[in-house]
């Protein structure tokens, strides 16, 4: 039976509308909405994962005003004030400083960051398309709703706002049309970028990363352990609070907020630096100077003075442990090549880890209040140049005396060096004096015997 629509006909398949030519060959007509370009469903995609980060902070501090509402201390506080608070602590997480009753807070919430990297991850895997107009119109979406509501809330930090919100957006809702059935993988879009960069620097960067997951995860034990350790401190500070199911809930989701700066500041504790919670506080594994701190449970469970015990002062050899593996992993990968490519493959883990490292210590540190609170967190720089030093020393121990082509070079250039100190050693002739020679000196007097008529008769 013959279809009424002729050789060319639509239809639909997946959500997207297809254009079937005489040919056979099938092309997109729209997006994954109807009748729309391609770059509206990126758009949507912007939108849906800003205004639901949006309202996942905004709606449990509204929740906490109608909570409080009754109490007379609360007169004066509208509830447009605490949407404006929940706008103001949405745009914390993107970089942009809150700033309450003359308190500035700079310290970055990393787990509003992750949350809205995941809602720009999932809202584009889900209804975005893995094109550029699309990519570029959901990140358009996503910051224009943070210049929006920066301008609204009147926020000081609006260029904040905008970037911070640019860098997330391009992440998450990056990997999220990457992660699309279909789309291009993230290797064949980057490769002109890669192919540009020697191979064993590409080695390097993908161990680099490694070793700085590996510390992370080593620094989330540290804070579990911390956490089952001083659970009696934790729920002392919880019972203090007395707060109520509203009140519980929303002090749970605070301290779900800065669960990974914790986890950063247990990073530089791990490779040594350390970080502190307050002017005057100092917490490495070597020594503890610690002080008074804010009412949240979750910092009840911060080492105190004479909680550290003497082996804790080892903990920067994970560093150089981690750094151990990530090199034997390296010389797996570059088992035959020439002899510089190990150096340079450790050289660029080393840098890939610490830079690494330096930038998440840098995005945990800043004010969480008035008064002594106003330095909170690690020094990037120290934190990253620890990282990268650890790395450095266990990579190059495991990968460089292994690999075979690194030996000969080695070997190589030693027997030069020997070659050239033995000649600069030997004695060299005084001016004037005559050479010296192995050979017996030669007979000068000759010594005539008698032969015939000169000689005398024996006997």
């Amino acid at each position: 039976m013959s279809d009424s629509r002729g050789p060319t006909q639509t239809l639909s398949r997946w959500g997207h509308r297809l254009l079937t030519t005489e040919d056979g060959s099938r092309r997109s007509l729209t997006g994954s909405i109807d009748g729309a370009p391609r770059w509206v469903a990126g758009l949507a995609a912007g939108l849906q994962a800003a205004i639901l980060s949006l309202l996942v902070v905004v709606v449990p501090t509204v929740a906490a005003y109608v909570a409080t509402s009754a109490d007379p201390s609360n007169a004066d506080v509208s509830w447009l004030a605490a949407v404006g608070v929940g706008s103001g602590f949405w745009l914390l997480g993107h970089g942009s400083p809150l700033t309450v009753g003359g308190v500035t807070v700079s310290l970055v919430p990393l787990g509003l960051t992750v949350l809205a990297a995941f809602c720009c991850y999932a809202s584009a895997r889900r209804s975005g398309r893995a094109t550029r107009s699309g990519y570029a119109a959901g990140v358009g979406a996503y910051v224009a709703v943070a210049l929006v509501v920066a301008l609204l809330s009147g926020s000081s930090g609006v260029l904040p706002a905008v970037l911070g919100s640019a860098c997330v957006s391009a992440l998450g809702l990056g990997a999220g049309l990457l992660a699309q059935p279909g789309a291009p993988p993230l290797r064949r879009l980057s490769r002109p970028l890669w192919t540009r960069v020697p191979a064993p620097a590409r080695t390097g960067a993908v161990a680099g990363a490694m070793a700085l997951g590996a510390l992370l995860l080593v620094s989330a034990g540290v804070v579990a352990a911390w956490v089952v350790g001083r659970r009696d401190a934790i729920t002392e500070v919880w019972t203090s609070l007395g707060v109520d199911a509203v009140g519980g809930t929303v002090l749970v989701l605070a301290q779900a907020a800065i669960v990974p700066d914790v986890v950063v500041w247990a990073l530089s504790y791990v490779v040594g630096p350390g970080f502190q919670v307050g002017t005057g506080t100092h917490l490495t594994p070597a020594e503890v100077v610690a002080g008074p701190l804010p009412a949240v449970p979750l910092l009840g469970a911060l080492p105190e003075p004479g909680t550290v015990q003497p082996w804790e002062a080892w903990w920067p050899l994970v560093t150089v442990l981690v750094g151990a593996a990530v090199g034997w992993w390296l010389h797996r990968r570059l088992r035959h090549g020439e002899w510089w490519h190990p150096l340079v493959a450790c050289l660029t883990t080393a840098a890939v880890a610490g830079i690494g490292a330096g930038v998440l210590a840098a995005l945990a540190r800043g004010s969480a209040g008035p008064g002594r609170m106003e330095q909170v967190g690690a020094s990037g720089p120290l934190v990253g140049a620890a990282v990268a030093v650890g790395t450095l020393i266990g990579a190059a121990v495991v990968a460089l005396p292994v690999n075979p082509e690194v030996r000969r070079e080695a070997s190589r250039r030693w027997n030069r060096v020997l070659t050239r100190d033995a000649g600069r050693w030997t004695p060299a002739a005084a001016p004037g004096a005559e050479p010296e020679t192995d050979q017996l000196p030669a007979v000068t007097d000759q010594v005539r015997l008698p032969v015939g008529d000169d000689a005398e008769p024996r006997g």
